[in-house]
């Protein structure tokens, strides 16, 4: 027996959602992590099998193709997929790709996309961070010039979460037109659609092995009004801006369900390991060391149930949902490295989960706004 960390919002419903979600977990995606961070992504019929079964897009309203649930859905599957380590797929970013189309795409964008990413027919992604622009987006040189009545549109980004898979893209850009000069817009850009899109290397990272991050070249891709998310140029800022709550609690519900998933992982562990003939959580620092996660993940636990609460009503503000992403990412990484220390030489080998969350935890510290802004964001009020 141990501790368990269910959410104060878990009903019959959501309930029965959440076995849905671990069996095909289960059945479909552990056994294949392996081989998917040996390849560096996870494959395309992952995606469509995700979408038939239900699982992408749950937050969506049915009218456009989605579940009609609500966040709490999302976080089940987040924070399910934190349990066993997964990171190849990223439904977050997925997710977000969604939201964008849902609260700022015309109705013409919303009917033809929602119902694709929800299937799984098509992969989202986000193409914001360019090689001299990460935290600083106002530093974006990808640009759409005006010629006659087409936009080109000419750069690059990198650091492209589902990059390499992605079947439709939303990219940031700046405008060089006389309207907008200087003022950004988001381009819905399909890969398979606009000539002159081309995918760099998957790039090799310490960690996420399994998830495809690649860099984006755009050459004279030619765009039209119809391929601005809305319609109306020049308002990409305001979008990016409006959705950072929904991405950043993403973010945030992703850490708890990775600390939950590698706080049982070294419980079961100390407790068959023998040190000097006795089971290591016999231990008195073993036990106060799992006595501190199991209190982080309660704080932790309280503070996700109210974010959750708070985005459920609207009344989710973006210095809140900075305080979670910050404290979590920052928490996910202590805790799991306490669960290294506790698993010994093993904790650093890859074959044992604990030693693939601790590669994996680092980054949830600098990508979606790194620690350093989201301080810069909460101070505001100061």
């Amino acid at each position: 027996m141990t501790y368990e960390f269910q959410p104060a919002w878990l009903d019959e419903e959501l309930t029965a959602y959440q076995q849905t979600v671990e069996r095909f977990l289960d059945a479909e995606m552990v056994p294949n992590d392996e081989s998917s961070r040996e390849r560096g992504h996870v494959g395309h019929e992952i995606w469509r099998k995700a979408g038939k079964v239900g699982i992408l897009c749950t937050d969506i309203p049915m009218e456009y193709g989605g579940g009609d649930g609500d966040f709490r859905h999302e976080a089940i599957l987040h924070e399910s997929m934190g349990h066993r380590g997964l990171t190849g797929m990223s439904p977050s970013v997925h997710s977000i790709v969604a939201h964008y189309f849902l609260n700022h795409g015309t109705e013409e964008q919303k009917r033809y996309y929602l119902p694709k990413l929800a299937r799984g027919e098509l992969v989202g992604a986000i193409a914001m961070s360019e090689p001299d622009a990460g935290s600083d987006l106002r530093g974006i040189r990808t640009r759409a010039t005006l010629c006659d009545d087409k936009f080109k549109l000419n750069g690059s980004k990198t650091f492209i979460t589902n990059g390499y898979l992605a079947e439709v893209v939303l990219v940031f850009a700046r405008m060089d037109t006389p309207e907008d000069n200087g003022r950004f817009s988001v381009f819905i850009v399909e890969p398979k659609k606009h000539q002159g899109y081309s995918v760099g290397s998957r790039l090799k990272k310490i960690g996420l092995k399994a998830q495809d991050t690649s860099e984006l070249f755009f050459q004279d891709i030619n765009l039209s009004n119809k391929d601005i998310l809305g319609g109306n140029s020049g308002q990409g800022l305001y979008q990016l801006m409006a959705d950072l709550p929904y991405e950043r609690l993403l973010i945030a519900d992703m850490a708890l369900g990775a600390m939950e998933g590698a706080y049982r992982t070294t419980v079961e562990y100390v407790r068959n390991r023998l040190v000097f003939g006795k089971p290591l959580i016999e231990k008195q620092n073993t036990r106060f060391i799992l006595a501190e996660m199991v209190t982080t993940i309660k704080v932790a636990r309280a503070f996700i149930d109210d974010c959750i609460k708070k985005i459920l009503s609207g009344n989710l503000d973006t210095e809140t949902a900075s305080a979670a992403k910050l404290w979590m990412a920052q928490q996910q990484n202590l805790l799991i490295d306490n669960c290294v220390q506790l698993h010994g030489g093993y904790g650093f080998m890859d074959e044992y989960l604990v030693g693939r969350m601790f590669s994996d935890a680092r980054v949830q510290r600098i990508y979606g706004g790194t620690d350093e802004i989201m301080k810069e964001i909460i101070s505001r009020k100061l």
